[in-house]
């Protein structure tokens, strides 16, 4: 038996991940356990659960591997400051005492996290070779193009090559500071959004905008060729030697300063947050097209943040040249701990890699999960009023009838998700023909902004009927946008003419509560396989209503991360107006529990720092 430990840590997202014997045992984020967002402190407890799955202890350990070098990054560090000194000092200073503490000595904070009881081999990987790794390796294809786009990791902003059996081989690289990451989080901070969290905002505001700034952002921030390679104007922005990631001449250029969090958004940051979208999009598409041309490859794998840029990949793979195009779950940094893991198992120590149709990841769903006993011994501690269901199809039933009569349901069950995405094992549910589920849920579950989308999870052989995808294609990790089939849109209704946030109040489809502004969605597709007592649920809301689609968002509100115990799951539900909430066979009635009341949003908002 061979076990091998993956890390990734320090700079956002910390997470472990374990193989054993090339199988995927575990892989998890530390902020389920720490309940901190985007914890990127060393993974501990992550670390802790994917030891306790598999039933090994630290010195049972054959490898531990690490994401990325950091002397190496610790090298572009000084070598920015130095181009940039004196005026990037503040920034120097900031960063060094967590540099000098912890980040130069990663074997000894390995160490200390396995107790001390590994004694074996560590292993560095360069940061875009555990993307490349994490994106081929759990991949459905024996062979396939590999192309990496993110912020930056030691030096590379993006790379492509090709992955053929058990080995990848990177042969391009684009180099920091110009990166297609990068120029997104510059908008993101511009727009008032928190880098490296508010991205997904960021993309999901841009279809109530006009693009009207692109040809600036083409003319002036960037020098973009044909093959999506790119040069910036460093002038514009400030990330090398400051703390924003935009300078006065980029304000000046914009004609605004940066939008201050929690202030209203104004058609101006939509429209600037639809230009940037579309940018990346074009070169996204650039550089599938020259990835494509130069490898001869079908078939594309990709990971990184950007991948993560769901509309971008979408459009890959219904204009690009590929084939097929599959996404890691866990495309940023979180995922290039289980990369680093499957590069030691398989380009290090040479053993073959069997290919699985659907993929090798297990539906993502690679979290801690809980026995019906550790539940119902958990809700009688808290005195919750509950029923216990002895089958899956009765307790399909009854909730599919709840869901019907748009009650909002939380759903825990099975094993928690590896990457940012709830995929029916920690999910908040409900109607997607509910034209008020949408901002049901964005203002009373999630108390989020009204104008963020939902997704819909589909039955896989359905999708087509509802979105313009193949007949059973998957999309199980969430990570592609589709148009809404023309077939179930509804009239526009003067949609046309209405700007910004006014877009919300038109009626898209027949499924109103996942079609976003621009009749479009981030499709699941649910299987069988995959997703177990998810599919049975959503096949039974079929039976009752004729509709194979249910919205499903992650079950957590703004500024928390995504449920991990049934502890967490019941917090939420109780501090929050949801209406259900299924704990494995174990369901509960929010009108039923004792001291129930309606939570305002102020209410709950005020325990956080939120952006």
């Amino acid at each position: 038996m061979t076990a091998i430990l993956g890390i990734s840590a320090f700079y956002h997202d910390s997470a472990a991940a374990l193989i054993v014997d090339g199988d995927i045992i575990a892989a998890a984020q530390e902020e389920r356990f720490t309940r901190k967002k985007h914890d990127h402190n060393f993974p501990v407890r992550a670390i802790d659960h994917c030891l306790e799955t598999a039933g090994l202890r630290p010195e049972d350990l054959d490898f531990v591997g690490f994401y990325d070098k950091p002397l190496l990054k610790f090298e572009r560090l000084l070598e920015t400051y130095l181009a940039f000194a004196p005026s990037g000092f503040l920034s120097f200073v900031r960063a060094m005492p967590l540099w000098l503490k912890q980040k130069l000595h990663l074997p000894r904070e390995m160490r200390k996290a396995l107790r001390g009881a590994y004694g074996k081999r560590f292993v560095f990987c360069e940061h875009h070779e555990s993307h490349a790794a994490s994106a081929f390796f759990p991949s459905p294809f024996e062979a396939s193009a590999i192309l990496t786009l993110d912020g930056v990791g030691e030096w590379a902003t993006a790379s492509f090559g090709t992955g053929r059996g058990n080995r990848i081989d990177l042969s391009h690289v684009l180099m920091f500071p110009h990166s297609i990451g990068l120029l997104y989080s510059a908008f993101t901070y511009y727009t008032g959004f928190r880098v490296n969290s508010g991205e997904y905002k960021l993309m999901g505001l841009a279809p109530y905008g006009d693009p009207k700034y692109a040809d600036l952002i083409l003319d002036k921030l960037i020098d973009l060729k044909e093959d999506g390679s790119f040069r910036m104007d460093m002038s514009y922005f400030n990330y090398c030697q400051g703390l924003t990631m935009t300078s006065r001449k980029f304000h000046a250029l914009f004609g605004q300063p940066p939008r201050q969090r929690e202030t209203p958004i104004r058609e101006f940051d939509m429209d600037v947050a639809a230009s940037v979208q579309l940018v990346t999009e074009q070169i996204m598409l650039k550089v599938a097209h020259h990835v494509h041309e130069v490898t001869g490859m079908d078939n594309l794998c990709l990971a990184g943040g950007v991948a993560l840029n769901c509309v971008g990949n979408g459009r890959i793979l219904r204009e690009g040249p590929f084939e097929n195009v599959w996404i890691q779950p866990a495309a940023g940094d979180a995922g290039g701990a289980l990369g680093v893991a499957q590069f030691i198992w398989h380009q290090l120590l040479e053993n073959p890699r069997t290919v699985d149709p659907h993929d090798s990841q297990s539906g993502s769903l690679l979290g801690p999960r809980f026995d019906d006993a550790q539940i119902a011994g958990f809700l009688d501690g808290a005195g919750a009023a509950y029923r216990k269901f002895d089958d899956d199809e009765s307790l399909c039933a009854f909730v599919a009838g709840l869901m019907a009569d748009e009650k909002v349901v939380g759903l825990f069950q099975g094993r928690m998700e590896f990457g940012p995405r709830a995929l029916g094992g920690r999910s908040i549910i409900g109607d997607a023909r509910s034209e008020k589920m949408q901002s049901v849920m964005n203002l009373k579950i999630k108390f989020r902004e009204s104008f963020r989308p939902f997704a819909p999870s589909v039955l896989q052989d359905r999708v087509d009927e509802f979105f313009q995808m193949r007949k059973g294609e998957q999309s199980a990790y969430m990570l592609l946008v589709a148009p809404v089939q023309e077939a179930k849109r509804t009239p526009s209704n003067g949609s046309t003419v209405a700007r910004g946030l006014d877009k919300l109040k038109m009626k898209r489809s027949e499924v109103p509560a996942i079609t976003h502004v621009d009749y479009s969605a981030r499709v699941q597709t649910v299987d069988p396989k995959r997703h177990g007592l998810y599919y049975k649920l959503i096949k039974q809301f079929e039976t009752l209503t004729g509709c194979p689609v249910v919205i499903n968002t992650s079950f957590n509100v703004r500024g928390e991360p995504i449920v991990c115990t049934p502890e967490h799951a019941y917090r939420c539900f109780m501090a929050t107006n949801m209406d259900v909430l299924v704990l494995e066979r174990c369901v509960l009635v929010k009108t039923e529990q004792p001291d129930a009341r309606e939570i305002e949003v102020d209410e709950y908002l005020a325990q956080f720092d939120l952006d």
